[in-house]
């Protein structure tokens, strides 16, 4: 008889901006919850994101928005197979507070941890929101950053082209303004 795998259940904590998100994800494809604390109104009386209110914003969040993700998924941390949290780029004290909040978690509940390089999560989250496989041409525009990205395999990428100069999430941003 054919024993039935265990569900892979991965907590995913996101500080790289302004936003403090929490998911938890089975199997790597399935999105079971996903809670965002967003400071877009805060933020929008300095035109721009203040990193050091973010930060903060960050730290007094953190915490309710893991609660609540676990809550929706309807899972405890013993559920969690794996901590995957953003490490980097980023805004550096805004990564520094999803970073450790999530090594404090990892190392309090015995789960491994899983650092994510940021513009890489966008071009995974593309096998959750499709059935992409690898390879194809990705487009990524994120904040500061606009990049061709050739993806060979599922971690196998090459930079095709990006910009030097401003990126056209910022290019974006600032038209909005």
């Amino acid at each position: 008889m054919e024993e039935r795998k265990k569900d892979v259940l991965i907590l995913a904590i996101e500080t790289s901006c302004d936003e403090t998100a929490a998911a938890v994800v089975k199997n790597g494809r399935e999105v079971l919850s996903n809670t965002i604390y967003t400071q877009i109104k805060l933020h929008t009386m300095f035109g721009g994101v203040v990193p050091e209110i973010a930060s903060r914003r960050h730290a007094e969040s953190i915490s309710g928005v893991v609660r609540e993700a676990l809550e929706k998924a309807n899972c405890t941390m013993d559920d969690i197979d794996a901590i995957a949290v953003t490490y980097a780029p980023g805004l550096i004290g805004a990564l520094l507070v999803g970073v450790n909040f999530a090594k404090g978690l990892a190392f309090a509940s015995g789960t491994p941890l899983v650092p994510v390089h940021h513009l890489r999560g966008h071009i995974a989250s593309n096998y959750i929101s499709s059935d992409v496989k690898p390879p194809f041409l990705c487009l990524v525009v994120s904040g500061g950053h606009s990049h061709i990205v050739a993806v060979n395999d599922y971690t196998d990428f090459e930079i095709i082209g990006k910009t030097r100069d401003d990126a056209a999430g910022e290019a974006l941003d600032k038209a909005g303004r």
